[in-house]
């Protein structure tokens, strides 16, 4: 089979482990990579010597290309999508848009062009996650309770604030696993040090069933935090993706008022949920088809991000 031709915009922080995935996947050919920093497209030169460097993205030639990557600053990622997606498909970095009006935009121009949009919410291809998400399918614990997500440490930005740079992860964790919205919606976000960007939330989520779901978001932490706790009437499930192997784990006890917890370790997927990311765009290529973003995906996690 021919591989895909892509041409990857950006090649700051994110766009480097986006290509060596893409690289991995065997099923794209990185044609382009543009960036107006020269620092970084000698750093492409150098990671990949035969391909085509660019400074400007209006120079590409669109005609050949199956797949445009945008792994740019948020705040160009309505004007670049808007421009690549009259003529061929866009993977882009997450927040796919700033506000639900540019996203409503971008998603009408993909169905009127035909072409697929796909946006980078890695966790949602974690093997963790899909675990959890079958847990839940075959209600193999009983019915979930509560969720708590703790995410902390990150590269502060200035074109967005923590909910959009890190609370997007966990708004597209709960759309993937729970298919639907909260219905209440409260937070706190505010400034621990001087940054333009509100740098730390606090965040409440309601959702049918008398689901409750709290999430913290901070960039501002000495360690790295990635936990996620579900809970459910028969167990609680743990899970850490710092963790390079044992992600998950499963806590369950004969009844509710033992002390006394049996520790399962689930096998995973450990495969990198980036790599998993790239297959998936090129099966929805293959096959014509967008089953994670063709039902409002993008729409709903828009909508919930501005109400916070």
């Amino acid at each position: 089979m021919s591989k895909y031709n892509l041409a990857l915009i950006g090649y700051g922080y994110w766009g480097p482990k986006l290509a060596r995935n893409i690289q991995n996947s065997n099923k794209f050919k990185i044609s382009y990579i543009i960036d107006n920093s020269r620092k970084n497209l000698n750093l492409a030169k150098k990671d990949f010597p035969l391909t085509k460097l660019l400074k400007d993205y209006k120079s590409l030639d669109k005609s050949n290309i199956d797949l445009v990557v945008i792994s740019t600053p948020t705040k160009t990622h309505y004007e670049m999508a808007n421009y690549f997606l009259k003529s061929t498909n866009v993977l882009i970095e997450k927040p796919l848009a700033l506000n639900l009006k540019e996203v409503l935009k971008l998603e009408k121009i993909s169905k009127k062009f035909k072409n697929k949009l796909f946006v980078d919410y890695p966790f949602i291809f974690s093997g963790s996650i899909e675990y959890i998400r079958n847990v839940i399918k075959m209600n193999t614990y009983g019915k979930l309770i509560e969720i708590e997500s703790f995410r902390e440490q990150a590269p502060i930005r200035k074109d967005a604030n923590v909910v959009w740079d890190l609370g997007v992860h966990d708004i597209s964790i709960l759309r993937y696993l729970l298919n639907k919205n909260p219905k209440k919606i409260s937070s706190l976000k505010y400034n621990t040090i001087k940054t333009s960007q509100k740098d730390t939330a606090y965040i409440n989520l309601h959702y049918q069933n008398n689901l409750k779901v709290f999430v913290k978001n901070s960039w501002i932490s000495p360690l790295k935090i990635r936990i996620i706790k579900f809970k459910f009437e028969r167990g609680i499930i743990i899970c850490d993706e710092n963790e390079p192997i044992y992600k998950l784990k499963v806590f369950t006890r004969k009844n509710i008022s033992s002390p006394i917890y049996r520790l399962k370790l689930p096998e995973i997927n450990l495969s990198e949920p980036l790599l998993n990311l790239i297959n998936y765009v090129a099966k929805s290529l293959k096959e014509n088809t967008n089953p994670i973003f063709n039902k409002n995906f993008n729409i709903d996690i828009t909508k919930v991000l501005e109400k916070i």
